[in-house]
């Protein structure tokens, strides 16, 4: 069993809350710019700390008028934008618990969400999003003006009030509770307290102290329903970083470019999107040698940070291809990114390579809902590309002798909401047991390899992690999504879909029919070209693996999995249950005895 700790560095106080922030920076930084809310494509205005903190105040009252207590739980359910913000502010001022529900989320899941709860209200950003509501509660539409109706409704509470309310909170109370994504069953209620939330936050100021400052910003796009985006929203506003958001990630690089964040927060995917995009319009215009060179220069160079330094020839070589290549991609994030944070799913040590080679490094980080987050990261000057860093000041993390990554602090949840087996079964003695497998090394740096309910164990007894395989199989260009199988098979075989987005370049450059839909690859499945490249790509990712756990055939599906469709948690996981069920035929064909063997 290996440990690994990390001594604390700041305590929270029992009166402490996340309203503390807000407030003083009301008195100590009135003028200066909090958040920034974009009016019209390219425009942002400002929003002051006194602003910000005299919005917060008009909305408590308001909700105050509509009934809500301290305690009270209230649902939120919107993509990412200003009003989540000020909303989610607003409910914890009255002593409330925000109740976030992605705006993806079906009408049967927000109805288990709003009676597990007990929510007595919920503000939803659309009329659809109402139209699938059912409560005996207040429903308040934020297209339809819910924040100017809570203002108006409460012109009659004293201002008085709102500040008794806050005043009240003290660290150990419930501050949101954020249901688990449900990739393996009914989503559960994570009860985060005041004190989980800024430990966290004191604790990622720490490590990332270059990238939460009051001279940063950051462009919020990921859900903020996921607790990933609700802490670095906290944080920032905690530090003064400038917030920005984009609700529609179509707008993603337009808004970049005109935000200018000095740093990017993200899921693996979207990086991963940002590499195989610019490679494939590389390709596409004529220029893919050149892309794929200094691609190549890109790695070699941050590799060699690890090992003493780029030699000469290197370090010219990445001197043209940051003139050439590298520039025009840190102009597309607005030029002024200092670094990425990314979490949720493993990044894959190539792409950390070249992206850090690029001059955008992305500093991986750790956690889950149960953690407020990241329980480890990597740090600017203490990176470890691969890893996902080494544990946050006051907290340990412990490989149990079946490799189960165990976590202890004060980041991690009281526990389950109105589920206390569940909470005993997560935490012992002190010890959150995250079901995830991985590996400590000497210096504190923790590598994850996969869940431990998702190793998959071959007829032959070998333990598969499949996080490993497919990590490096989507860091392809033409592949959109993947689940490698194998559970109780004489091998491993992989499902593989193909990115909508590259395909109709692939489909001109050799010379495949486009169709009714060039995006779709429905027409392709069985194309020997196509399945070319992707076996070419499987045999990229064996590299990785031992013979015995190595992907010997695959299946290319018509579709890309999507969270519409069903296969993806908002957060872009595989929902294995979903697909396996969903492809059965599929998986069973590859196991068929009339399969031709498949090179990989």
């Amino acid at each position: 069993m290996r440990e690994y700790s990390v001594p604390a560095t700041v305590t929270v106080g029992a009166e402490e809350n996340l309203l503390d922030a807000v407030y003083a920076h009301e008195v100590e930084h009135p003028g200066e710019t909090l958040l920034k809310i974009q009016s019209s494509p390219g425009q942002w205005d400002p929003v002051t700390a006194a602003e910000f903190a005299a919005r917060v105040t008009a909305v408590a009252r308001g909700l105050i008028a509509s009934g809500v207590g301290a305690g009270d739980r209230v649902a939120l359910l919107s993509r990412t934008r200003f009003e989540w913000t000020l909303l989610d502010y607003a409910i914890l001022a009255v002593g409330a618990v925000t109740v976030p529900i992605y705006e993806t989320s079906s009408a049967s899941q927000i109805a288990w969400i709003l009676e597990d709860s007990g929510a007595v209200g919920i503000v939803v950003e659309t009329a659809h999003h109402a139209s699938l509501v059912k409560t005996d509660g207040f429903v308040k539409v934020i297209d339809e003006g819910a924040v100017d109706s809570l203002v108006e409704a409460g012109s009659a509470v004293a201002v008085e009030e709102v500040h008794a309310r806050r005043a009240a909170v003290g660290a150990d109370h419930l501050a949101t509770l954020i249901y688990t994504s449900g990739t393996t069953g009914r989503p559960k209620g994570c009860e985060l307290s005041h004190r989980n939330l800024l430990t966290e936050i004191a604790a990622t100021r720490e490590v990332l102290h270059q990238l939460l400052a009051a001279d940063g910003s950051v462009l919020l796009f990921l859900p903020l329903a996921h607790v990933f985006g609700k802490v670095i929203q906290c944080g920032a506003i905690a530090s003064r970083t400038v917030i920005g958001h984009t609700p529609d990630t179509r707008n993603l690089l337009a808004d970049l470019g005109t935000f200018q964040p000095t740093f990017l927060l993200a899921a693996p995917r979207v990086f991963e999107k940002v590499y195989n995009g610019a490679r494939q319009k590389a390709h596409d215009g004529g220029k893919g040698g050149i892309f794929d060179a200094a691609a190549d220069v890109a790695i070699a160079w941050s590799r060699a940070q690890d090992t003493g330094g780029a030699s000469f020839a290197l370090k010219l070589k990445h001197a043209v291809f940051d003139k050439l290549v590298y520039g025009r991609l840190r102009e597309a994030t607005g030029g002024h990114v200092v670094a990425a944070v990314s979490g949720s799913a493993p990044l894959g040590e190539r792409l950390g390579h070249f992206f850090r080679g690029v001059g955008i490094p992305i500093l991986e980080g750790y956690g889950l809902t149960e953690t407020t987050a990241g329980v480890t990261v990597n740090a600017l000057g203490a990176q470890r590309v691969g890893s996902v860093g080494r544990p946050v000041p006051g907290h340990a993390v412990r490989i149990a002798e079946d490799g189960e990554i165990l976590l202890s602090g004060g980041i991690v949840f009281r526990g389950y909401w109105n589920n206390p087996a569940a909470t005993a079964e997560a935490i012992e003695d002190g010890w959150f047991h995250s079901g995830d497998i991985g590996a400590l090394d000497d210096a504190g740096f923790l590598t994850i390899t996969g869940r431990k309910k998702e190793i998959l164990v071959t007829a032959g007894g070998k333990n598969v992690a499949p996080a490993v395989l497919e990590d490096r199989l989507r860091a392809h260009a033409l592949v959109g999504q993947c689940m490698v199988v194998g559970d109780g098979q004489p091998f491993i075989a992989a499902l593989i879909t193909i990115d909508p987005e590259a395909l109709p370049g692939w489909r001109e450059r050799n010379g495949k029919a486009a169709g009714e839909d060039p995006s779709s690859a429905a027409d392709l499945v069985d194309d020997p070209e196509l399945r070319g490249e992707i076996a070419a790509a499987v045999e990229e990712a064996n590299q990785a693996v031992s013979r015995a756990e190595q992907i010997r055939k695959f299946r290319i599906l018509p579709v890309d999995f999507t969270e519409g469709g069903g296969e993806l948690t908002p957060t872009l996981k595989i929902k294995r249950s979903v697909v396996a069920d969903r492809y059965a035929k599929e998986i069973q064909a590859l196991y068929s005895p009339a399969t031709d063997k498949q090179p990989a």
